[in-house]
């Protein structure tokens, strides 16, 4: 479910701009608390050390709940130029519009108003993480997901935002949900941790919608097909850390030949300032999906890199300018 780096290690020491669209650092798990529970300090500053030592630069931290939006919001403020923040409810989510102690209309407004400001103030760059997800109907059911996806949609057309996107086992009303407003989002938006199929993402691209590609989008073989055929001006790369890492199991792995070595990962209950821990998906490890894309497209990560980051201003801004308007912003 995190946006923009400068990679400055890993590309051989030449200078080019990549994207990581997709990064939860509000996630208490970067605080040491795994589930609920209080296992090493506080380490989020060492967590952006690491990521800043693999040359990263900015990066785009998820919405996606009120809180969440709030929280993302929050660091966006106390990194002001390395961190920005997207606003929207998760359609795992979904069910807060029904809990809301002022109802979905109070929520609703709430999100409006976190939006503007943070537009306004430059910390905010997209309305998201909102969707469908029918792999995860324990969480929320179809109908609640379909209405909060609606009015959500509804609310970033009125703030002309680009939009920051969930999709899993819902492609047929995602696509239409998405293609029935097209004229009113000029700027579209992002698919972010893409596992669709080959015409799925094609549909995607075809309406102008850009895709985001990390460990989970690359599990499979079929995934790393598809991977393959996403054209580079609509790619943009992300680790949704601290989920979708690489693993030895996944297609992908193999094509990490001359990526560079993360730092070393060690159990929670070893934890030290340097290393990553185990099953924590970090920043610093966009450098492997870097790595991965370009094998599987047989480019140079360089080019990689590179598409990945114009992508991501072109539809973000990201403190790089303003994102371009109207028809401009799909082309």
């Amino acid at each position: 479910m995190s946006v923009a780096l400068l990679p400055l290690v890993f590309l051989k020491h030449i200078l080019t701009y990549c994207s990581q669209i997709g990064i939860n650092l509000s996630d208490p798990i970067f605080r040491g608390l795994h589930d609920d529970r209080r296992r090493h300090e506080d380490d989020l500053q060492h967590v952006i050390q690491r990521a800043l030592g693999t040359g990263v630069r900015k990066m785009m931290i998820t919405g996606s709940d009120l809180e969440q939006s709030k929280a993302a919001i929050a660091l966006a403020k106390d990194y002001p130029g390395l961190c920005y923040a997207t606003v929207g409810v998760h359609p795992c989510s979904a069910k807060k519009f029904e809990t809301h102690p002022g109802g979905a209309s109070d929520l609703l407004n709430q999100l409006r108003d976190l939006a503007v400001k943070g537009k306004s103030d430059g910390n905010v760059t997209a309305f998201g993480e909102i969707g469908l997800d029918y792999d995860r109907l324990h969480y929320c059911d179809k109908e609640t997901q379909i209405r909060t996806f609606e009015q959500q949609l509804e609310l970033a057309i009125k703030l002309q935002m680009p939009l920051f996107l969930h999709s899993r086992a819902a492609a047929e009303d995602f696509a239409a949900l998405l293609s029935a407003r097209l004229n009113k989002l000029p700027k579209r938006g992002l698919v972010h941790s893409f596992t669709g199929t080959m015409e799925e993402m094609r549909h995607l691209v075809s309406l102008g919608f850009d895709i985001g590609i990390n460990g989970c989008s690359m599990k499979t073989e079929e995934n790393v097909a598809v991977v393959r055929e996403v054209p580079l001006e609509r790619l943009q790369i992300e680790t949704d850390g601290p989920w979708c890492e690489i693993r030895p199991s996944h297609a992908s792995a193999k094509y990490l030949t001359d990526a560079p070595k993360l730092p070393k990962a060690v159990k929670k209950e070893k934890w030290s300032s340097e290393y990553m821990v185990k099953g924590r998906n970090e920043p610093c490890a966009i450098s492997q999906v870097a790595y991965a894309v370009a094998a599987i497209k047989e480019v140079s990560v360089e080019e990689v890199c590179e598409a990945a980051f114009q992508n991501s201003v072109r539809m973000f801004g990201l403190g790089e300018g303003s994102p371009l308007m109207n028809g401009d912003a799909h082309r």
